[in-house]
């Protein structure tokens, strides 16, 4: 479900694991740009915040990039900035509140379902004019389709 491009085994023997991914590096392996990272950042759609080392330079772990691919998914599937902001939010508090984050889920689940009968019914009618199409030109009289009035 959530996919992270796994981290190529390199460096030096004895290097220290916990220290995390470059911004670069985190963007390569989630798939978004660094300019959209720190953007979450400031948006405040992260859950915890993101390390930095002695020199003020991000540091991402893995269970970041496993948010960034979550806050990704949501936004592809239409969840507005300020509710994801919400469920940051909700997932940073802890322990206490899982029947709101249901909720907040359920709702977007429901808006995404509804938007995606819209896509299907809206796909049908397409399907419906190709094969109107394909039937006027096997049959030689396309020229019967929709076209413009001719100005006289």
């Amino acid at each position: 479900m959530l996919q992270v491009k796994p981290q190529p085994h390199s460096g030096p023997a004895g290097s220290d694991p916990d220290a995390g991914l470059s911004i670069a590096e985190a963007a390569r392996r989630t798939g978004v740009s660094v300019h959209t990272l720190r953007y979450y950042e400031r948006a405040g759609l992260v859950v915890t915040p993101v390390g930095r080392t002695a020199g003020g330079r991000r540091r991402y772990h893995q269970f970041d990039l496993q948010w960034i691919v979550v806050c990704t998914k949501l936004r592809a599937t239409g969840m507005p900035i300020k509710t994801i902001r919400c469920y940051a939010e909700l997932i940073s508090a802890g322990h206490g509140n899982e029947q709101e984050r249901l909720a907040l889920l359920e709702a977007h689940r429901a808006d995404v379902s509804a938007k995606l009968a819209e896509v299907q019914e809206n796909l049908r009618l397409i399907d419906h004019k190709i094969d109107v199409y394909r039937g006027r030109l096997a049959a030689g009289d396309a020229d019967q389709l929709w076209a413009p009035p001719i100005s006289e």
